[in-house]
């Protein structure tokens, strides 16, 4: 497997991580409000029952964020090898690694941090159409492209 599969496979793994986690949180949720219904009665019932149903909606939502993430990231073809950045491409930038793709958290592989990013940041602007050995500027640091994958 290379690095970049390496990557791929990391943040495939990182997003199902949070979706089940998201899933056991909401279901834990769920059996909690029913066993309150068993015991329970008045208005600390209702209060407790409702900030329950909060909660979910709350676990629900961000359940819904990160089945995107995973639908999204799932269309992207990773193994494609591009002379342009392009989405999908494995930017090496300074001492940098950057996805281009979906914006995710970064994680460190073999000693080196990878950043995956969204198209639409300034940053994948920048880097979206250029080659090799193309210099440019974000805030007070300057890049070079030193390698496309």
């Amino acid at each position: 497997m290379n690095f970049k599969q390496q990557i791929v496979k990391e943040y495939q793994l990182r997003i199902q991580d949070k979706i089940d986690a998201f899933q056991d949180m909401i279901l834990a949720l769920s059996e909690d409000s029913k066993n309150d219904a068993k015991g329970s009665a008045g208005d600390k019932h209702e209060t407790a029952l409702s900030m329950m149903h909060i909660e979910q909606e709350k676990l629900n939502h961000k359940l819904k964020e990160y089945l995107n993430d995973r639908d999204q990231f799932s269309k992207i073809y990773f193994s494609k090898k591009h002379s342009k950045v392009q989405i999908g491409s494995l930017v090496q930038a300074n001492s940098n690694y950057f996805l281009v793709g979906i914006a995710l958290p970064k994680i460190t592989i073999d000693g080196q941090t990878i950043f995956g990013i969204s198209p639409q940041s300034p940053l994948a602007q920048e880097l979206i159409g250029n080659e090799v050995g193309c210099t440019f500027k974000i805030n007070t640091t300057v890049y070079t492209i030193n390698h496309i994958e």
